[in-house]
C-alpha cells in the first residue's frame, strides 16, 4: 500500500492531492491565479489532517518540477522538501510536460497505442516548452524550449498526435499536424496520481536535499525601470 502526498504548482492555480494505492483520498485546487504562497500550506494541512483521521502513514510526497511557473516551482518544491525532511520519507519529482502527456493520454476514447503524446506549455510570443513520448512514455522528443513555426513537429506530421497543455492554444493554428488533436488542459495534482505512482513503485526518488526544479530555460530578471535610481547609479 502506498499514500502519496501530490503538489502540483506548476501552473497559475496551486493543488494537492492525497491518494492511497492511486485512489484519491483528498483533493483540494485554487480557482485563485498565482496564490500558491497563500493557499499551500493551508491545502497540505487540510490533507495531513484528512491523513491523520483516517491513519494513513503519508509514504513519499510527489511534486512537480516543471517546467512551467518559476514561483510556483520554487514555492511546491521548498513545501515538498520540507515535509520529506520533517517525516523522513522520499520525494518524488514529475515532469510537469510528462504529466500534460499523460493527461493527453487518458483523453483519448479509443487507443490505438501508437499515438504521439506532446506535452505544450506556453512560453513568450510564439515559444512554448515542449516534449514528445510514445504511448509507452518513451520520449521522443526530449522537453525543450520550441519557437513555433509550420514547420515545428513535422516529424509527427504522418501520426495521430494528442497535444495537450497551455500551449496548444496558439500552437494549432500554425502548426501541420492534419491527425493532431489539441487539449487545452489544466493540470491539478489528481493528474499525478499515475506517474507517482509509477515512480514509487520504481523507488525513482529525487535527493531531497540538492534536488531543483526544471526550469528548462534560466530565470530572467528585468532590469530596474526606476529612474531615480538609474540614475543615482550612474553618479556614484
Amino acid at each position: 500500500m502506498s499514500v502519496i502526498l501530490n503538489i502540483e504548482t506548476s501552473g497559475e492555480c496551486c493543488s494537492v492531492a492525497l491518494t492511497q494505492d492511486g485512489m484519491v483520498e483528498y483533493h483540494a485546487e485554487s480557482e485563485q491565479p498565482m496564490q500558491h504562497a497563500v493557499l499551500l500550506a493551508q491545502y497540505v494541512d487540510k490533507a495531513l489532517e484528512h491523513a491523520e483521521r483516517r491513519e494513513l502513514h503519508i509514504d513519499a510526497v510527489a511534486v512537480s518540477i516543471g517546467p512551467g511557473s518559476y514561483t510556483g516551482l520554487r514555492i511546491g518544491m521548498s513545501l515538498a522538501k520540507g515535509l520529506c525532511f520533517a517525516k523522513d520519507i522520499p520525494l518524488i519529482g514529475i515532469n510537469t510536460l510528462e504529466l500534460l502527456a499523460v493527461k493527453g493520454m487518458f483523453s483519448i476514447r479509443e487507443p490505438e497505442g501508437d499515438e504521439v503524446l506532446i506535452g505544450m506549455i506556453d512560453a513568450r510570443r510564439m515559444e512554448v516548452y515542449a516534449a514528445a513520448y510514445d504511448f509507452a512514455l518513451n520520449p521522443l522528443l526530449e522537453p525543450k524550449a520550441i519557437v513555433l513555426d509550420s514547420d515545428s513537429f513535422a516529424e509527427f506530421a504522418d501520426r495521430k498526435v494528442v497535444a495537450a497543455g497551455s500551449g496548444v492554444a496558439k500552437a494549432k493554428d500554425v502548426l501541420r499536424l492534419p491527425e493532431a488533436k489539441y487539449l487545452d488542459a489544466r493540470l491539478t495534482a489528481m493528474d499525478m496520481t499515475a506517474l507517482s505512482e509509477r515512480a514509487f513503485r520504481r523507488g525513482d526518488f529525487m535527493d531531497t536535499a540538492y534536488g531543483v526544479p526544471f526550469y528548462l530555460k534560466d530565470y530572467e530578471a528585468k532590469k530596474s525601470t526606476n529612474k531615480v535610481l538609474e540614475e543615482a547609479r550612474k553618479s556614484k
